[in-house]
């Protein structure tokens, strides 16, 4: 009996705690503590991207969404299997992963339950770690939740509709489900690189509003609906849109909605810009355990607690590829994504999505396995897919999935 406890205590143990050393923590800012960064170099510089990874909201102004008073448990595993992958030819285990890639935490839960919970570059469960783009995914449920309680009366609508100083607008004259896959037509470059179209649209938001910032492209070189073109001003497009029809910011509509619904244990924030609207396209912020709980929720369908906290079927539309036409389909949208409602949508006739940021951050999802993998990173390159980390990443994911069921 004494044994099987000490067993089951090395077990949990080793679940928590740090690996012994992380790839580049020297050059990530270990001998300075994981120095936080500044306004103008949080994103870029890599010296302190751990540090302002795990505490934007300490650096920008932010909106809070509360925590539930009776967080959702997420107990603990009695057993968890090993967990091995192939990659390049070559068999790799979970510690593997963590001792070759710059992963800030990982988390994997199966059915409610965790099998694994780690924590690297001296992060804990404490910290509120940066969505990046995952966000796009969360403005995507208040979407579904707006949509069923009729503030917006169809998808097929045009978002000046509902926001009329983006009348006459190309993105203003573009179908709100057209704006959800990302397919307005409407050119925009966004490689990251501190000279984009993104880099102009922020200083253009922050400086004179995201109305303005959004009439700032006017032109169409696409018909709206033909091809997704990865574009972070689509998702402020709908950060604009839920402001004006439901009244609210994002976080204040989005806490009692789904933030308290789904069980959160802490609360997480969202960046805010100059006019109060929350950044949308990025920069949400919460713990690793409330993105597994999030995680958890689609899993389940939009439901928790007993209760459907976001419509079923349209997040059945946004995850499923099979839903979706043609050019959105996986290995037509990208070269492997499909993409649906602001969710990466996986290869293969199962249904698995992920909701994705730069950097490496991301959320796995299978619902038919209740399978969910939650990784955060501060990778070399805002484009993973120009690393191994984006490839390897994929290969432990379709190793799980072989775990448990199969591809």
């Amino acid at each position: 009996m004494q044994r099987a406890l000490i067993v089951a205590w090395l077990a949990l143990l080793a679940q928590v705690l740090p690996a012994i050393s992380a790839p580049d923590e020297e050059l990530l800012g270990k001998s300075a503590g994981y120095p936080l960064g500044t306004r103008t170099n949080w994103f870029y510089d890599e010296r302190v991207r751990v540090g302002s990874f795990s505490h934007l909201d300490q650096i920008l102004p932010h909106n809070t969404l509360k925590k539930a008073t009776a967080p959702q448990p997420l107990p603990n595993a009695a057993s968890a299997r090993k967990i091995q992958y192939s990659f390049e030819k070559h068999s790799y285990t979970l510690e593997d992963f963590l001792a070759r890639q710059r992963v800030t935490a990982l988390l994997l839960i199966k059915n409610g339950e965790i099998l694994v919970e780690r924590y690297q570059y001296d992060r804990n469960a404490t910290q509120r770690l940066v969505s990046h783009s995952m966000a796009k995914s969360i403005v995507s449920l208040a979407v579904g939740i707006a949509l069923a309680e009729k503030n917006i009366a169809s998808l097929d609508d045009t978002v000046s509709k509902y926001v009329p100083k983006l009348s006459g607008s190309p993105y203003g004259e573009t179908a709100i489900r057209n704006v959800l896959r990302m397919s307005s037509g409407v050119p925009f470059n966004e490689a990251y690189d501190g000279k984009d179209d993104l880099t102009r649209f922020t200083i253009a938001r922050y400086s004179q509003g995201s109305i303005a910032a959004l009439r700032e492209f006017r032109t169409r070189e696409a018909e709206q609906g033909t091809r997704f073109h990865y574009a972070s001003s689509e998702t402020v497009i709908l950060t604009v849109l839920l402001r004006a029809v439901t009244g609210m910011t994002l976080s204040e509509y989005l806490t009692p909605r789904l933030w308290q619904p789904m069980g959160a244990e802490a609360d997480a924030t969202w960046v805010r810009t100059s006019d109060g609207t929350e950044s949308g396209a990025g920069s949400f912020n919460a713990i690793l355990r409330d993105y597994g709980r999030l995680g958890v929720l689609l899993a389940n369908d939009g439901a928790a607690g007993g209760k459907q906290i976001v419509p079923k079927d349209y997040l059945l539309d946004a995850t499923d590829w099979h839903r979706q036409p043609d050019a959105f389909a996986p290995r037509k949208a990208t070269p492997y994504f499909g993409y649906g409602y602001q969710f990466g949508l996986f290869p293969g006739e199962k249904r698995r999505f992920a909701l994705l940021g730069v950097y490496g951050q991301s959320i796995f999802v299978d619902p038919e396995l209740k399978l969910v993998m939650v990784v955060t990173a501060a990778a070399k390159n805002a484009n993973v897919g120009q690393e191994s980390y984006g490839p390897e990443r994929d290969a432990l994911w379709r190793g799980i999935i072989k775990q448990y069921g199969s591809w």
